[in-house]
C-alpha cells in the first residue's frame, strides 16, 4: 500500500537523521537497562517495502540505498521489494544495480518477503500462496543468486495460519509477525514475548518474533503499533514483560528518502542497534523458544472494504483465475500421461505471473489508486486475470486436442469426453452444448460400457448424469438420431404457479412470494423423515436481503415487497425457482437451482441498482484518521440471512491449507482497534456439537465476510457503499452479481466433506465433444477416501510435480494409487530438494505408494518417468 497513506514529512520531522533523543528519555533508558545501555542496546529492524507496482522510484532509489549504506556503516536494512522490480533496476540503472548486488550479498541486507506480489496471504488459495513464493524466489535468485532466504517479515498484515509449514518447506528458519507501521488493513493478535514457536495447523513450527503481548495498538493512530519507533514507553513495556531483547521495526515505503529511521550515531533513538531480522535472532542467540503459539486464523485481523462492489469484483476475478490455472496444468498432465503432450512452459509462467500480480495487496486495499498514473488497480486486475484466463483456456484446449481430435459436427457419432481434475471419482450431472447441426435431431448417449444413458434436452443443451474416475476421464458415445418432432416441447420457466416449491430426491424448498421470496421451508429428505432447516422463530427470513440504507433513514428488507416466482425444470436433472423482487427500489433476482445428485443448493443473486445508494452504518464524511468507520460493522451492510434451526451451533471456516474453529462470540466490530476475523474464503459451516447433529455450510464465489454470533443467524455480506479508507467513495457501478451455495448436512464439515463439495465447484468436470475415442475410462491418480486433496499437478523439466493436502483425513498411512507404472517417485520440499524416495509397489494396473502426513499437512511429489 503506497499512496494516500501517512505522508513522508510526518515521520521525517520526528524521526529523521537529525532528530535528537530527549534527556528524560535517555535517563529512562539508563534506568531500564541498569546503566548498561551499551551492553543491552535495543534492536531495531529498518528497511523498505514496495516495488515497481507498489512504488519504487527506479531513477534514484537504488542509488540512494547504495549511498546511504556507504555513508552509515552501522545501518542494516531488510527489503520487501517485489522481485520483478530488479528487472527494471538492471535495465534503467545498471551501474546502481551492479553496486547494490555487492550490498545484497552482505550481512547488512536481508530480503524478507520474496513473494512475487506481496499478497495478504489469507485471502487467496493455498496453491496460489505457494506459487507466490516459488515464482518470487525464482525471480529474486535470478538477480541475487548468493542471497540466502532465512526470515519472513512483511510491512503489511501479510500472514495466514499455514505460513510456518510453507516457510519450513522453503528452508526458512525465522519469521516475524509484526507489522508496526502499516496496519491500515489490519494486524495480528498480540501474544507472548521475545520469541515463540509459531505453530501451523499441521503441527510444524518456525521460530518467530510475535507482536508482543505488551505491543499495543498506538493510541491516536489507525495504522501503527507501539513497536514502530523504539520509543521509551514501548521499551519500558517490554522490560515489564520480561523481554530481554526488545525489537522494534519499520519497513518504510520505497519512495521515501528518510534513510535510517531512528537516526544515526549519538542521535539514534534509544541508542538502538540496527539489525536485520536474521541478525536479531542470531546475534542475540535467540535460536530456540519454549513457548508454543498455536496461531489461529482468527489471530489475523484484517479490515478491508468488504462488500464494496469493486473489491467484490476483484475477488471474483482472482478466484476464477486461481481455480482455472491449476485445472489447466492438471489437464496438461492428463494429456502428457495419456497422449505425450508437452506443455509449453513460457505461457503458463506468464499466466501465473499475471494472476500473482492481481493478488497484490494494493489491489485489495487501494483499488482506486492508479498504477504509474494510468489505470487503477481494479482496472489492472481485470486485465491481469483476463490474460491468465485466456492462457488457461488455451492450455486446456491444447490438452483436449492432443488427447482426441476436434469434433466434426457433420459426423453422426461423436465422443463426449469428460475430464475430472480431482483425486477422487465423481458422479455428477453435467450439461453440454450440442452442435448447431444436431439441434433438430434426437440424440442418444451411451456410457463407457455401451449402455444407454438417460438424458434431457433444453433448447441447445443436453443434460445427463455421468461417472468419471479419479484424476482421469470417461468417454461417452454420442449418436445422432432421427429428426425431432416439431411439437416436442422444451423445458422452460412457468410463471405464477402455486405452490412455489422446488423438490428433488434430496430437498424440498418452499418460498413465500408475499415476503419477497424468502424460504418458508428447507427440508432435507431422509429415511427417518424430513428434517427442517428454516428457523421459523427468527426475526430474519431465510434468504432475506436486509441492509441499512442510511439515506432512506433506516433498514430496508426484501420482505417489504411481494416477489414474482418462476419455476423451471430440465427433466429429472435440474429444477429451479426464479425469484424476482425488490430491495428498497432496486430489482433483484435469485435463481435457486437443484441438480440431480448434487448435495449443494446453488443460488445466483443479481441486483440491478437503479441509482447509487448509500448502504452502511452511517454517511461518514472523513474516514482517513477515524478510529470508528462506517464500513466496519457488517450488520449495517446489505446481507443475505440464513437463520437455521440449529441447537447452539459452532462455526468452522476454511483458510489456505487450514480449517479454523471460530472462537468469536460474534463477528461485529466498529473501530480499527477492535478488528475481528470474519473472512469467508471458500466456505463457512455452522453445525451442532452433538455427533448426530446437523449443520449448514455456506460457499461463495469470492473472498468476502460473513456474519454470525450467539442468537444471530449466519449471514453473507453482499453490499457496502459509501466512504471508506482514505476518504474514497465506494459506489455501486452496474449490477451486483454473486453466486453462493448452501449445503444442509448431518454431522460436522468433515463428515459432510464440505471441502470436497467446495473443490468440485472450484474445479467442475470438463466436458467436450471430440472425435471417436477408443479409451473409455482412465484414472491416473486415485486418493480414494484418504481425506487428501490434489491441489496441484504440473509438468517440469525433471518430471511431474504432484501436491497433496490432507484436508480431512487423519495421520495414518494412506495409499496413493497411480494408473501408470513409475520407476522413481520422490518427496520434495518447495525448493525441489529431495526429502526422501518413495517405495513404489507395482500392481496389475499401475502402481502405488504409501503417504503419511498430519491433518492439514502438505506433501509434494516429483514423478520422474513412467513405464509404457
Amino acid at each position: 500500500m503506497t499512496a494516500n497513506r501517512k505522508p513522508e514529512t510526518r515521520h521525517s520531522k520526528s524521526l529523521g537523521r537529525g532528530s535528537k533523543i530527549a534527556m528524560p528519555a535517555l535517563f529512562l533508558l539508563l534506568v531500564l537497562f541498569g546503566g548498561r545501555a551499551e551492553a543491552r542496546r535495543p534492536d531495531f529492524v529498518d528497511g523498505y517495502h514496495g516495488g515497481i507496482y507498489g512504488h519504487y522510484p527506479v531513477a534514484w532509489k537504488t542509488r540512494f540505498l547504495n549511498h546511504t549504506l556507504e555513508r552509515f556503516p552501522e545501518w542494516c536494512i531488510c527489503l520487501e521489494i517485489e522481485p520483478e522490480t530488479w528487472d527494471s533496476v538492471a535495465l534503467h540503472t545498471p551501474e546502481d544495480y551492479a553496486r547494490f548486488k555487492t550490498f545484497a550479498a552482505s550481512p547488512r541486507v536481508e530480503f524478507t518477503n520474496p513473494t512475487y506480489a506481496q499478497p495478504y496471504c489469507y485471502n487467496i488459495s493455498g496453491e496460489s500462496l505457494i506459487r507466490q513464493f516459488t515464482y518470487g524466489i525464482q525471480k529474486l535468485k535470478a538477480h541475487f543468486p548468493e542471497v540466502e532466504l532465512t526470515t519472513y517479515a512483511a510491512e503489511e498484515p501479510c500472514f495466514t495460519s499455514c505460513l510456518p509449514q510453507i516457510l519450513k518447506l522453503l528452508g526458512y528458519r525465522y519469521a516475524s509477525l509484526k507489522c508496526p507501521n502499516t496496519c491500515w488493513g489490519g494486524y495480528t493478535a498480540p501474544y507472548g514475548g521475545e520469541t515463540v514457536k509459531w505453530v501451523a495447523p499441521d503441527g510444524s513450527w518456525i521460530l518467530t518474533s510475535p507482536r508482543y503481548g505488551c505491543e499495543r495498538l498506538l493510541e491516536g493512530s489507525v495504522w501503527q503499533t507501539t513497536a514502530w519507533g523504539n520509543q521509551p514507553e514501548y521499551l519500558e513495556a517490554c522490560r515489564r514483560a520480561g523481554i530481554e531483547h526488545p525489537v522494534g521495526m519499520c519497513f518504510q515505503d520505497a519512495g521515501w528518502k528518510n534513510g535510517p529511521w531512528l537516526g544515526v550515531g549519538e542521535r539514534t533513538r534509544a541508542n538502538s542497534r540496527y539489525v536485520t531480522w536474521r541478525g536479531y535472532f542470531e546475534t542475540n542467540g535467540l535460536t530456540s523458544s519454549k513457548t508454543e503459539y498455536r496461531f489461529s486464523q482468527e489471530d489475523v485481523r484484517p479490515a478491508l472494504m468488504w462488500g464494496s462492489q469493486v473489491l467484490q469484483r476483484i475477488a471474483q476475478q482472482v478466484r476464477h483465475a486461481e481455480n482455472l490455472l491449476p485445472v489447466a496444468e492438471k489437464m496438461a498432465v492428463i494429456a502428457a500421461w495419456t497422449a505425450g503432450y508437452d506443455l509449453p512452459q513460457a505461457p503458463v509462467d506468464e499466466a501465473w505471473r499475471n494472476l500473482l500480480l492481481a493478488q497484490h495487496h494494493d489491489s485489495w486495499i487501494v483499488p482506486y489508486n492508479r498504477l504509474h498514473g494510468r489505470t487503477t488497480w481494479a482496472e489492472q486486475v481485470a486485465r491481469w486475470t483476463a490474460t491468465s484466463d485466456s492462457i488457461g483456456r488455451e492450455v486446456i484446449a491444447q490438452a483436449w486436442n492432443r488427447m482426441a481430435g476436434m469434433a466434426d459436427p457433420t459426423d453422426s457419432r461423436l465422443a463426449l469426453q469428460i475430464c475430472n481434475t480431482l483425486g477422487y471419482a465423481r458422479r455428477e450431472t453435467v450439461d453440454i452444448a450440442l452442435p448447431a447441426s444436431w439441434q433438430e435431431f434426437d440424440v442418444e448417449i451411451l456410457d463407457p460400457d455401451g449402455d444407454p444413458v438417460e438424458t434431457c434436452r433444453s433448447r441447445d443443451r443436453l443434460f445427463l448424469t455421468v461417472q468419471v474416475p479419479a484424476f482421469g476421464f470417461s468417454t461417452y458415445e454420442v449418436k445422432k438420431g432421427g429428426m425431432r418432432p416439431s411439437q416436442n416441447p422444451e423445458a422452460g420457466p412457468e410463471k405464477d404457479e402455486e405452490p412455489y416449491t422446488l423438490e428433488n430426491d434430496r430437498y424440498r424448498i418452499t418460498v413465500d412470494p408475499r415476503r419477497g421470496g424468502i424460504l418458508r421451508e428447507l427440508k432435507v429428505k431422509g429415511p427417518a423423515g424430513d428434517i427442517e432447516y428454516v428457523d421459523p422463530d427468527s426475526e430474519y427470513g431465510f434468504g432475506e436481503l436486509r441492509g441499512h440504507f442510511y439515506e432512506q433513514g433506516g433498514f430496508r428488507s426484501s420482505t417489504e415487497f411481494p416477489a414474482r416466482i418462476s419455476k423451471g425444470r430440465n427433466g429429472a436433472f435440474e429444477e429451479y425457482l426464479l425469484i424476482e423482487g425488490l430491495i428498497a427500489s432496486h430489482p433483484f433476482t435469485q435463481r435457486i437451482t437443484l441438480r440431480k445428485g448434487d448435495p449443494g443448493i446453488d443460488v445466483e443473486l443479481s441486483i440491478d441498482w437503479q441509482h447509487e445508494e448509500g448502504i452502511g452504518e452511517y454517511d461518514q464524511k472523513n474516514a482517513y484518521n477515524s478510529n470508528r468507520r462506517a464500513c466496519y460493522d457488517d450488520r449495517y451492510k446489505l446481507n443475505l440471512y440464513f437463520p437455521a434451526r440449529l441447537a447452539d451451533p459452532h462455526l468452522d471456516k476454511n483458510a489456505p491449507f487450514d480449517v479454523c474453529r471460530s472462537r468469536l462470540e460474534n463477528t461485529h466490530y466498529k473501530t480499527w482497534d477492535s478488528i475481528k476475523h470474519q473472512i469467508l474464503l471458500n466456505w463457512v459451516d455452522v453445525a451442532e456439537e452433538a455427533p448426530d447433529g446437523k449443520g449448514l455450510a455456506l460457499l461463495c464465489d469470492h473472498t468476502t465476510t460473513y456474519g454470525f454470533g450467539r442468537n444471530e443467524p449466519l449471514a453473507l455480506t453482499v453490499q457496502y457503499s459509501g466512504q471508506g479508507l482514505w476518504g474514497f467513495n465506494y459506489p455501486q457501478q452496474g449490477m451486483t452479481r454473486i453466486r453462493y451455495t448452501l449445503v444442509p448436512h448431518a454431522g460436522e464439515w468433515r463428515q459432510a466433506r464440505i471441502d470436497r463439495i467446495s473443490a468440485c465447484r472450484n474445479e467442475p468436470l470438463l466436458c467436450s465433444l471430440r472425435e471417436k475415442s477408443d479409451t473409455k475410462r482412465c484414472s491416473l491418480l486415485d486418493l480414494g477416501e484418504s481425506g487428501y486433496e490434489l491441489t496441484a499437478a504440473y509438468p517440469t523439466d525433471k518430471g511431474i510435480v504432484v501436491r497433496l493436502f490432507n484436508a480431512a483425513g487423519d495421520d495414518r498411512p494412506q495409499k496413493i494409487h497411480f494408473g501408470k507404472r513409475f520407476t522413481r517417485i520422490e518427496k520434495i520440499d518447495l525448493n525441489g530438494k529431495t526429502l526422501e524416495s518413495c517405495r513404489i509397489k507395482e500392481q496389475r494396473q499401475g502402481c502405488s505408494i504409501t503417504c503419511t502426513m498430519p491433518r492439514f499437512g502438505l506433501t509434494t511429489l516429483l514423478i520422474y518417468d513412467h513405464k509404457q
